[in-house]
């Protein structure tokens, strides 16, 4: 680790490293020196089956910091897997922090400023990118949770729904578990962009939801706060999209299950997901948001 961070002169003068917890894609480390303290986020080649793409992780994290949502980039050692960020001082969220009424105005106008602003390079599309990820885990063997491959039907209906009305897409984190919000106690910063891609808002907002287990009142009024009023086609938009989310990132469980070298149970952590998107792809909420979806304003 030591001669990976030498490679970044602003590190080089470092008098404390100390790991931050949360990280199970990468390792993470709180980095002082005399001059201030930054993030150093250093990645492994194996997160390539992820699609990962980590220029484009570079470019969208200074975009986002342009937008004011982001920390401050500080350097980019693409040969030595370092992205390094400025260390932003506050609180990160919990679940039950995402729970709190009185936050879903402030993670709305989160999303608002991230999405308004610089357009990111690359596209994030879960469908195409759960597919990628089954290739993945047919191709190398990797565990499939029981019963998988049955909902690619109901998979191809959502698809073929929220295709029917698309939206413009806007610069997304796309991966806004509760953990990636941090509070400094005037804002709320938005961090970590490995997924990052121009995407329809409806996912930013189901895909946040649905990360820290929200009820589903909440999404409406998460919804509501965003678009600036009710609109229960969005909300139905949005839990399609979560859904989906939660269909997909159980691939990623099962790649990183099959192929990570970082200490986690992800086998537990996507069945997690899996079993919660069963339920959603049995229950009666299935078929009335795809009619709401249908139904969608022109």
């Amino acid at each position: 680790m030591a001669a990976r961070l030498d490679r970044v002169a602003a590190l080089r003068d470092r008098v404390a490293v100390v790991p931050l917890p949360g990280g199970i894609t990468n390792r993470n480390y709180r980095v002082t020196t005399p001059q201030g303290e930054y993030v150093a986020r250093l990645s492994e080649p194996d997160s390539a089956l992820l699609a990962i793409d980590r220029q484009a992780e570079h470019h969208n994290s200074v975009a986002a910091a342009q937008a004011g949502v982001g920390a401050p980039v500080i350097d980019f050692v693409p040969e030595a897997g370092i992205l390094v960020v400025g260390f932003i001082e506050g609180r990160t969220f919990t679940a039950e922090d995402v729970r709190d009424p009185a936050n879903l105005p402030r993670l709305a106008g989160a999303c608002r400023r991230l999405h308004a602003g610089p357009r990111f390079q690359g596209d994030f599309d879960m469908f195409a990118l759960q597919r990628r990820y089954l290739a993945v885990v047919r191709e190398r063997g990797f565990r499939l949770p029981a019963g998988y491959e049955e909902y690619a039907a109901r998979a191809a209906e959502i698809e073929a729904a929220i295709g029917a009305y698309p939206l413009p897409t806007v610069p997304c984190n796309n991966d806004l578990l509760a953990g990636n919000i941090v509070d400094d106690g005037h804002q709320l910063w938005l961090i970590d962009y490995e997924y990052s891609g121009n995407n329809d808002p409806y996912f930013e907002l189901g895909n946040l939801w649905s990360e820290s287990a929200l009820p589903l009142p909440m999404l409406a009024d998460l919804v509501r706060e965003y678009h600036g009023g009710p609109a229960p086609h969005l909300t139905a938009r949005a839990w399609l999209w979560a859904l989906m989310s939660k269909y997909g990132w159980t691939l990623w469980a099962s790649i990183q299950d099959g192929s990570s070298t970082i200490d986690f149970d992800f086998w537990s952590w996507g069945m997690e997901k899996y079993d919660r998107a069963v339920t959603e792809f049995e229950g009666p909420d299935f078929a009335r948001f795809l009619r709401e979806v249908r139904a969608a304003p022109s």
